[in-house]
């Protein structure tokens, strides 16, 4: 079930008002739309566990959402920040060295998609998020400027902005 902004922000509503039925659904939708954020970020086999974590999360945080403003970026706010959480318990678990890794043509992908996300984590989060949505995941401008919460107008400057930040870092290095 995938669900516009107002009627996902309708469903929170009523679910901070203690409607369970809206609850469900709104977990649901969720559920779904967490999916397809985490499956260009992790490996198919941790979804499952990363989604539950947001969910617990969400739980935690359903007073913290102001109805005046849009559901999914704070959604989003809450699902990036258990996957980097996530990230970060894999990298204590797992440290390797230089010469622990052999690169393959398989991992070439892997390797490309991780440094990617380390460039993007040197842009404003506002940057990152628009060029994620509309140049990795292939959302509209008017899809990014709904999740993001930014008029269409900024989506496309910090597209453009975060697209020159990073050839100047990728020059750089």
């Amino acid at each position: 079930m995938s669900l516009d902004e107002p009627s996902l922000a309708r469903l929170m509503a009523a679910s901070q008002c203690g409607d369970r039925a809206a609850y469900r659904a709104l977990l649901g939708a969720c559920r779904h739309w967490l999916a397809r954020y985490f499956a260009r970020r992790i490996a198919p086999h941790q979804i499952d566990d990363l989604i539950q974590e947001t969910l617990v999360s969400m739980h935690r945080k359903l007073a913290t959402w102001d109805s005046g403003r849009p559901f999914l970026p704070w959604l989003a706010a809450i699902a990036r920040y258990r996957w980097i959480d996530m990230l970060r318990r894999q990298k204590e678990e797992v440290e390797l060295g230089d010469h622990d890794a052999a690169v393959g043509a398989k991992d070439e992908a892997v390797h490309a998609r991780l440094s990617i996300d380390r460039l993007m984590t040197l842009l404003p989060p506002g940057q990152a998020q628009a060029i994620t949505l509309v140049k990795i995941e292939g959302a509209s401008i008017a899809e990014a400027s709904k999740i993001c919460g930014q008029s269409e107008s900024l989506v496309k400057v910090n597209i453009h902005r975060g697209l020159k930040k990073l050839a100047q870092l990728i020059e750089s290095e």
